[in-house]
């Protein structure tokens, strides 16, 4: 492993992270394809999962790839899918030596990919920044393994942990620059997700907006019942914007065709007592294609989340205004007899965002 290599592959996974939000299922993949000490090509994965990054990469190096390296974040793919393996399209362009992190979990790859590198005579590289692409990858991997997408948890507090007054008022307790900010992270996740309650007090869009962004993630709402506003923005951007909502088996049949002729898709869910069971939610979301959720709240539905020990990464925004005890809490009732039985999180990073604190935590075991 050499300075060049790492800077290389530190590239990639930058270029990689342009497709986060908009390639799912697929991985989010970078390559960067190196002729002597000159970048000959670029890639990432497009929108929709096709092109993969390295066909990307091989298109724009041409013949400039013979005899290059090529840097990827991803073992190359060796299965026919929509299109050829990846790792053939390597072999055919004469590509001399790949470097990658690590083997591709999914059973389709697994080593193959390697495999038919290193059986073309292409020499084959590991273990380069394998840390910061298992981050990257987190929630292909997480869809891979067990079924369901990574999830983020998104809050935005007062200092005391409050999301509203007593009376609901919440506009704004962050500033202009963490609501910026948010919307940037909403970009970069398959899906935006809140529970029936925040869609029903708070009637929220969750578009990315003021980015010049053209994708937009998917809308989620938990709602049991579809007991959700008909005439608010969620219904009335339905046929333009997707909105999934994950309900139990009790509905309404008028609500549910109602929805249905709005456009939205209706996803139904187990229950676990009197809520819609957030294990349940996350395997759907997970079979539906999601890898990635930034979940908003509310309350209740954070509650269950965490209770539930699906959350992966919890990023706050905290203000400097107390709001008192009267103030609505951001997490609903846990039912904690021990301390020892809270969800703990490590510190990943923390940062002034204007005159706001934005602190990122990931789960203890992830």
């Amino acid at each position: 492993m050499t300075s060049a290599d790492i800077r290389h592959m530190a590239h990639a996974l930058t270029l990689g992270r342009r497709g986060q939000g908009r390639c799912w299922p697929n991985p989010a993949v970078g390559c960067v394809i190196v002729q002597g000490d000159r970048i000959v090509g670029r890639g990432w994965t497009q929108p929709g999962g096709r092109p993969h990054a390295e066909t990307e990469a091989l298109a724009q190096a041409g013949a400039s790839a013979r005899g290059a390296t090529a840097y990827v974040t991803l073992e190359p793919c060796a299965h026919h899918g929509q299109t050829p393996p990846c790792a053939q399209a390597l072999i055919a362009a004469g590509i001399a030596r790949v470097v990658a992190p690590f083997e591709d979990s999914d059973s389709r790859v697994s080593g193959r990919g390697f495999d038919m590198l290193r059986a073309a005579g292409i020499a084959v590289t590991t273990g380069i920044l394998a840390d910061q692409a298992a981050d990257a990858h987190a929630g292909f991997f997480r869809r891979v393994e067990l079924g369901r997408p990574w999830l983020t948890l998104k809050l935005a507090t007062s200092f005391d942990g409050r999301i509203a007054t007593a009376s609901g008022e919440s506009q704004w307790i962050t500033g202009p620059a963490a609501r910026r900010l948010v919307h940037a992270q909403r970009s970069r996740h398959d899906a935006v997700m809140v529970g029936g309650g925040t869609a029903r007090a708070d009637d929220p869009s969750l578009t990315v907006r003021d980015l010049g962004a053209r994708h937009q993630p998917v809308r989620v709402v938990v709602s049991r019942l579809l007991d959700l506003p008909l005439m608010g923005q969620l219904a009335r951007t339905a046929n333009d914007i997707p909105v999934w909502i994950c309900h139990g088996p009790d509905v309404d049949p008028n609500l549910h065709a109602a929805w249905q002729g709005l456009g939205a898709q209706l996803i139904p869910c187990a229950l676990r007592g009197r809520q819609v069971d957030p294990a349940s939610v996350l395997q759907a979301l997970g079979a539906a294609g999601l890898t990635r959720v930034f979940c908003e709240g509310g309350g209740t539905l954070a509650a269950s989340l965490l209770e539930a020990r699906l959350v992966d990464e919890l990023i706050g925004f905290t203000a400097g205004v107390a709001l008192g005890a009267e103030g609505r809490p951001s997490i609903g009732a846990l039912g904690l007899e021990h301390l020892a039985d809270a969800p703990r999180f490590v510190l990943a990073e923390s940062c002034a965002i204007g005159p706001d604190v934005m602190h990122r935590w990931t789960r203890q075991s992830a």
